[in-house]
């Protein structure tokens, strides 16, 4: 099955409905899929929740997806970068529901590991066990989380080769896997696609099974926050 595209566009074809739900990978901007996110936004789709460590920032990333308003809930860790998230949020024409990271992470692994939930200590006694079901094991209490699976996951990776195998660098890699593995579809961009049996299989951090389309592009470095020093007179 051919899974190399020659767009975002034609990547995301067929793939999008309004209403629908979508897993986005990334660390803040490290490993954010902005050509799928940029896509997306060009097609229009509206009333959508995603699942997301964090929603972008103003302008870049998820952050334009809320400009256009085509987002209508988030399910995140982070979202103190984004003033537009903020406004949104605080004027109630956002919803939100807040996650612990690593419940975040473990609710998308679940998802793609066919686990309909499991019992964490993350969050007993705060607002994050609001109406969830709650039981003990050990003298402990525990709440149920249950699993996300979306109906369309978009990640971003540095290498692929046709068959979708890929590998992330350093800090891309936290909540890509995941979140590539717990959607119906799984789209991925990549920097480069190599010849197939060009990678190690022990250097390929997702197998190309969870891989359904594929693209490659260029990508913007971006730093969320620089903090420099005057520089010292000589």
């Amino acid at each position: 099955m051919k899974k190399v595209y020659p767009s975002a566009e034609a990547a995301l074809d067929g793939a999008l409905f309004d209403g629908m739900t979508i897993a986005a990978g990334g660390f803040g901007l490290c490993g954010i899929p902005e050509l799928l996110i940029a896509a997306i936004r060009k097609a229009g789709t509206k009333n959508l929740t995603v699942a997301s460590n964090n929603a972008g920032v103003d302008g870049f990333g998820l952050g334009i997806l809320l400009e256009s308003r085509q987002v209508k809930k988030m399910i995140s860790s982070y979202v103190g970068e984004n003033a537009e998230f903020m406004r949104q949020y605080l004027s109630g024409e956002l919803e939100l529901e807040f996650n612990p990271q690593g419940t975040l992470a473990e609710r998308m692994r679940a998802g793609g590991a066919g686990i309909p939930g499991f019992y964490t200590r993350t969050g007993v006694g705060t607002v994050i066990a609001e109406g969830k079901e709650h039981k003990d094991f050990g003298g402990k209490t525990y709440i149920l989380e249950r699993a996300i699976v979306a109906d369309l996951s978009i990640v971003k990776a540095w290498k692929a080769d046709p068959s979708g195998n890929l590998v992330f660098r350093k800090t891309a890699r936290n909540f890509n896997p995941p979140a590539a593995t717990c959607g119906e579809l799984c789209v991925a961009e990549v920097e480069e696609i190599v010849p197939l049996g060009s990678l190690d299989p022990d250097h390929i951090h997702l197998p190309g099974i969870y891989v359904h389309r594929l693209i490659q592009g260029e990508h913007e470095k971006r730093i969320e926050q620089r903090t420099v020093r005057k520089k010292e007179q000589a």
